[in-house]
């Protein structure tokens, strides 16, 4: 089966609540079963100590009214692996986001180290209630190393981002990594781990899609950057990323949030054929992000149809990454509003 194909099989698989293995065949499973153990046993325990917790206010001394992000998914959201606070995924988006909307930014980070696709309902039930402006999904790695089917990851992921965007929240995916690349994953489930993760990547582009969310390739965990420093971008157990590698993967995403929020300059509103930019179908657009880490995808009109003979039209987009902004360490309360709105949020996310 072609790269097109499957994607469309495993989109319709999640939209219409199909399972099986879809992609690999029932034969492969048990080989699947065992390697995937092994992969995990070479990673090692999860830490006992989770990592630092980035909720909390950025921006210090700029203006209101907050901007709003809720951060969900596992432990690439979280930042399992790191020390300090201000190394995680969520303070650097934060940051990032404040210094360059020039607004206060209210981040809550739900994420769960191990979490699968299925957990992302209950993240959502907690980050409904905070009424945030946009949320950063990051999810899918767990699901191939525990051998969940494609088609049931991709529902999961689809019914969330319905739900967040019904809400009116502004939704972005970084979708599976290339497993293929990691260190712990040995041959035989190397090269599945590689068709896995890469079809579970564009059926993940087109369920987002569908719901109105947008996407972000992670392809081969962000190019050949991590290929070329994997001592550097990788942390000790060469499958999540250092403090290094996730300030890497921040860069990769904060301008598409920027854009999800309506904050970019006016140079990136149209489409640059120079950047490789452009209108495709969305089987095509999904086929072309997986291969190149870092392209965004969002939805588009063509003569004022959402839709073409060969389904949605989707923008593609290589954004240029912002330079890396210092993580800041986030405050406990808001200081243009008289120290309350924390408490206020927090209580209403934990209800």
């Amino acid at each position: 089966m072609g790269k097109a194909a499957a994607a469309r099989k495993l989109a319709s698989a999640a939209a219409y609540g199909g399972g099986g293995l879809s992609v690999l065949g029932a034969g492969l499973y048990g080989v699947l079963t065992a390697e995937a153990k092994l992969a995990r046993k070479t990673i090692g325990p999860i830490l006992e100590e989770p990592p630092p917790d980035p909720t909390g206010w950025y921006g210090r001394g700029r203006p209101g009214p907050a901007i709003k992000v809720a951060l969900l998914g596992d432990s690439s959201a979280a930042g399992y692996g790191v020390e300090r606070v201000e190394q995680t995924p969520g303070a650097l988006l934060a940051s990032g986001v404040a210094e360059h909307a020039d607004r206060r930014v209210y981040l809550r980070d739900f994420a769960v180290v191990g979490a699968k696709t299925s957990d992302l309902d209950e993240q959502i039930d907690r980050a409904l209630p905070i009424e945030p402006d946009v949320a950063l999904i990051l999810v899918g790695a767990n699901d191939v190393t525990h051998i969940v089917p494609p088609a049931t990851s991709i529902r999961h992921l689809q019914e969330g981002v319905r739900r967040l965007h019904e809400a009116g929240v502004a939704v972005v995916v970084g979708t599976c990594p290339d497993l293929g690349t990691l260190k712990p994953i040995a041959p035989p489930l190397k090269q599945v781990a590689r068709s896995w993760s890469r079809r579970l990547a564009a059926g993940q582009t087109i369920a987002v899609i569908e719901e109105g969310g947008r996407t972000v390739s992670l392809g081969s965990v962000l190019g050949p950057e991590f290929a070329a420093a994997p001592a550097l971008l990788f942390g000790p157990d060469q499958f999540h990323p250092s403090a290094t590698g996730y300030r890497s993967l921040v860069t990769v995403l904060l301008p598409s949030v920027l854009a999800a929020l309506g904050v970019i300059e006016a140079d990136e509103e149209s489409l640059q054929s120079l950047r490789g930019e452009g209108v495709l179908p969305i089987t095509d657009a999904a086929i072309q992000a997986v291969k190149t880490p870092g392209t965004e995808l969002d939805g588009t009109q063509v003569g004022g149809d959402r839709r073409g003979v060969r389904g949605l039209w989707v923008e593609l987009r290589h954004r240029r990454r912002r330079p890396a902004t210092a993580g800041e360490t986030p405050d406990e309360n808001d200081d243009t509003a008289g120290g309350d709105a924390t408490s206020d949020l927090a209580a209403q996310a934990d209800a």
